[in-house]
C-alpha cells in the first residue's frame, strides 16, 4: 500500500441526450470536464479502524468514522460529527465491504491497522464563484477566474453551496471510491492507465451502485460514467442489474456486492462508444444564476411522456435522430481533420470572424475545405434544432427545459461569429448555458469567438451570467494523479495532517 493515493475524476455536460438517456433504448453525447474532484489518502495517526474524511473547502465538513468487521463490516459515524455526508459515509461502507469480499477480512484490517486520512476537494467550477469574484472586485470574466487560489475556500457548509451543475456528486463519488479501491488493494494503479479495462469497469460499476443508493433512486448514470470513463456516447445500464443492492438499509451490508458489481457481470450492459470534440474548438459553459430542480423536471416530463404515449414517442424519436446526426457530424470533423488538417485549419480560423449562414458562402474554396464549412454549418443547424425539439417537449410537459430568458440568451450566443451551437446541458432549466464555438490556432487579440460570447455574457440584463472556466478534458476519465504536480492541491489539502 503506497503512502499517499491520489485520484481524480471530471465532471459532465450532457449536450445531448437529455431526458432521452433515461431510456436504453437511446444515447447521449457526454463531455468530460477539465475540471475535476480530487481525493488523497493517506495513513493516519489516529487509531486503527478509524477514517478521518475532510472537505477543506466547507465550513463543519469533517467526518471520522469507526470500522468493525466483526460479524460483517461495518462503518459507524463519531457521535462528536458535527454534520453527516451520506455520499462520504456509503462511499466507505459499501467499497470496504467490497474490499473484504475480494481480498479477505484479515487483509483489509491491515489496511486499516493505522486508520486513514481523506481528504476530498473539488475544482473552483463546481461551486459558483460569484461572491469570490465580487470580494476581490473582480469582472465575471475566464481572466478572473483563473485567477481565484485553486480549491478555494467556499465560506458555507456544504449543504449552503451553491452548485453549478458539472456533477459534482459523481465526480466525488468516483473520485473516493477509485481512490479506496487502488489504496486497500482492490485493483492496481496501473488500473487507471487503461482507457477501458476490468478494473476501471468494477470502479465504474461500484461507484454507479453508491451513486444511485446514495441519492435513493437508479438514475441515468451517464454522470458516473463521464466521472470513470471521460467524453463519449452513452447508453444506459438496465436498472434491474443493482435492484437486488438498493432495498436494503443503505448503510447495512447484508448481500454480497462483488458478484453483482464485478466487471464479469454480463448484465451490465451499458455503452461507452469514443467520442470527442472537433479539433480547434472549445467548449464554454456559464452558470446562470436562477436554479432549477432536476428531479422535478424529470419527473414530470416521465408523467407527460407516459400519458401521452404517442406524441411523446413522436418527440423522442425526432430528438433520438438529431442526437444521433450531431454526434455523427461531430465525430466526421475530426476525421476531416485527420485527412486534411491544412484545409480544415483554414476553414476554422475563416468562419471563426463569420456568423454561421455565411459560413457555406466561398465559392473559391477547394472541395476539403467545402466539405469542412459545410459539416459545421450542419453542426451549427442541428444543435440549434435539438434546441427547438427540447424546448417543444419542455412546453407540452409544463416544465421550463429551455426558459424564454435563456432562449433569447443563447439567439443571442448562437448568432455570434464562430459559434458552433449550444443549448442548455441535461435537463435544462435555470441552470446553465453550454456553447460549442471555434478556436483557431490565430486570431487577432480580442477577436477570437470566445471574446465575442464573454461580451455578450458580461452585458446580459435577463439573467445573471457567470463563465465557467472548464473546457472538455482531453484525459481519459478518472486518473491516477501526483499531489506535487496539480496546482494548489498539496496547500489545499494540508488540512489533513494539520
Amino acid at each position: 500500500m503506497s503512502p499517499t493515493t491520489v485520484i481524480s475524476a471530471p465532471g459532465k455536460v450532457l449536450i445531448a441526450g437529455g431526458y432521452l438517456v433515461l431510456d436504453p433504448a437511446y444515447s447521449g453525447i457526454v463531455v468530460s470536464t477539465s475540471s475535476r474532484f480530487y481525493t488523497v489518502i493517506q495513513p493516519s495517526t489516529r487509531g486503527s479502524n478509524t477514517v478521518q474524511v475532510r472537505s477543506p473547502q466547507f465550513k463543519n465538513s469533517t467526518w471520522e468514522f469507526s470500522l468493525s468487521f466483526d460479524p460483517f463490516l461495518t462503518v459507524q459515524p463519531r457521535e462528536e460529527n458535527t454534520s453527516k455526508n451520506k455520499f462520504v459515509h456509503l462511499a466507505l461502507q459499501h467499497t470496504i465491504s467490497l474490499a473484504c469480499e475480494a481480498r479477505g477480512v484479515p487483509a483489509i484490517q491491515e489496511s486499516f491497522a493505522k486508520g486513514l486520512d481523506i481528504a476530498i476537494v473539488g475544482d473552483n467550477d463546481f461551486y459558483s464563484q460569484r461572491a469570490q469574484l465580487a470580494a476581490q472586485n473582480l469582472p465575471r470574466t475566464l481572466s478572473s477566474l483563473s485567477s481565484i487560489q485553486p480549491f478555494c475556500s467556499q465560506g458555507v457548509t456544504l449543504s449552503e453551496v451553491h452548485k453549478t451543475g458539472l456533477g459534482s456528486s459523481a465526480a466525488l463519488i468516483t473520485s473516493l471510491v477509485s481512490a479506496l479501491l487502488v489504496h486497500i488493494g482492490v485493483i492496481p494503479s496501473s488500473a487507471f492507465l487503461e482507457d477501458q479495462g476490468k478494473e476501471r469497469q468494477l470502479s465504474h460499476n461500484l461507484a454507479q451502485f453508491i451513486h444511485c443508493l446514495a441519492q435513493g433512486k437508479v438514475g441515468s448514470g451517464f454522470d458516473v460514467s463521464a466521472a470513470v470513463f471521460g467524453s463519449h456516447l452513452y447508453t444506459r445500464f438496465d436498472p434491474t442489474v443493482i435492484a437486488s443492492l438498493m432495498g436494503d438499509d443503505p448503510m447495512a451490508r447484508t448481500k454480497s456486492i462483488l458478484p453483482i458489481v464485478s466487471s464479469d457481470n454480463k448484465s451490465w450492459n451499458h455503452r461507452v462508444e469514443p467520442f470527442r470534440l472537433p479539433p480547434l474548438t472549445r467548449l464554454m459553459l456559464a452558470d446562470v444564476d436562477a436554479g432549477s430542480d432536476t428531479p422535478s423536471l424529470v419527473g414530470k416530463v416521465l408523467k407527460w411522456r407516459k400519458d401521452n404515449e404517442a406524441k411523446a414517442t413522436a418527440v423522442w424519436t425526432t430528438l433520438d435522430q438529431l442526437n444521433q446526426s450531431l454526434a455523427f457530424t461531430l465525430t466526421s470533423l475530426s476525421t476531416l481533420f485527420s485527412k486534411d488538417p491544412a484545409s480544415y485549419t483554414a476553414v476554422v480560423k475563416f468562419i471563426s470572424s463569420l456568423q454561421p449562414l455565411q459560413w457555406t458562402a466561398d465559392p473559391s474554396r477547394s472541395a476539403g475545405q467545402t466539405e469542412v464549412a459545410n459539416r459545421f454549418y450542419e453542426a451549427h443547424n442541428i444543435s440549434q434544432a435539438i434546441r427547438k425539439n427540447m424546448k417543444e417537449m419542455g412546453e407540452l410537459a409544463g416544465v421550463p427545459i429551455e426558459p424564454e430568458e435563456q432562449t433569447r440568451l443563447l439567439d443571442e450566443c448562437c448568432s455570434q461569429a464562430g459559434v458552433i451551437g449550444g443549448g442548455v446541458p441535461g435537463a435544462g432549466g435555470y441552470d446553465a448555458v453550454w456553447l460549442l464555438v471555434c478556436e483557431p490556432d490565430e486570431c487577432r487579440a480580442n477577436e477570437y469567438p470566445r471574446d465575442r460570447i464573454e461580451r455578450v455574457w458580461s452585458t446580459y440584463k435577463d439573467l445573471d451570467v457567470s463563465p465557467l472556466s472548464a473546457e472538455e478534458s482531453m484525459a481519459k476519465g478518472a486518473r491516477l494523479e501526483s499531489i506535487g504536480e496539480i496546482k494548489g492541491l498539496q496547500h489545499a489539502t494540508q488540512l489533513l495532517v494539520g
